[in-house]
């Protein structure tokens, strides 16, 4: 009979024990932020080209992205790899196509603002760049994301034992949420026109800057009753 008479004292027990625990329970929450260099340039080219025939944009398409692709392979420190490419007709009045147009891409990333302005700057005589991007790398990210979430924590912490010492009640975190999807980088810089020829194989003026990495924890306090 002794195991049937201790199951209803243990409950006794955590309820007991759980009694000065049930009190209000209060939503909070907190914000921080960190700057994050932009240490990670990406930039998109492309050659675009109109032709009678889909085989004759190829062999010209093909050609300038194949030179492209060694002159960036050859600088030490960028990554380069080929983008999206498409091939679509034009069509007349009468509804008949006219010619083809073609678009390929090429992707160069690199940590070397300088080196990549350069290539840039060279490929510009054959291809138009379609955007510049700038963002902290992946490691550089995550470091500011950690400091961060530090500052949130204890942002949040913060929060918490005003609402305790001004209430005067204990309190526990009954649950708390980190979100850290938040990051403001700056604008994309949009370059929509036609290669600029031989002038343009100067480097191409670039500002990395930083990009906030933004962290949100929100969650609940309970307190004592």
């Amino acid at each position: 009979m002794r195991p049937a008479l201790a199951l209803p004292a243990l409950l006794s027990f955590l309820l007991l024990s759980q009694a000065g625990w049930a009190g209000s329970l209060i939503e909070i929450s907190a914000e921080a932020s960190r700057p994050a260099a932009n240490d990670l340039v990406r930039a998109t080219l492309f050659a675009e080209a109109s032709g009678p025939t889909p085989k004759h944009l190829s062999a010209k398409i093909n050609t300038l992205m194949a030179e492209a692709l060694r002159i960036s392979k050859g600088q030490g420190g960028i990554k380069a790899q080929s983008g999206d490419t498409r091939t679509y007709p034009v069509y007349g009045r009468n509804g008949q196509i006219e010619s083809w147009r073609m678009r390929s891409e090429l992707v160069l990333e690199s940590r070397d603002a300088d080196r990549i302005s350069e290539v840039v700057g060279r490929l510009q005589e054959n291809l138009g760049v379609a955007s510049l991007q700038f963002m902290p790398a992946p490691e550089t990210q995550k470091q500011a994301e950690a400091q961060a979430i530090r500052d949130a924590i204890a942002a949040f912490q913060a929060r918490a034992d005003l609402v305790g010492e001004t209430l005067g009640k204990s309190y526990r975190i009954k649950q708390m949420s980190i979100n850290t999807s938040g990051m403001h980088r700056p604008p994309v810089l949009y370059r929509k026109a036609a290669p600029m020829m031989a002038e343009a194989a100067a480097p191409m003026p670039m500002e990395a800057g930083e990009s906030d990495v933004q962290v949100q924890v929100s969650g609940q306090i309970e307190l004592a009753d």
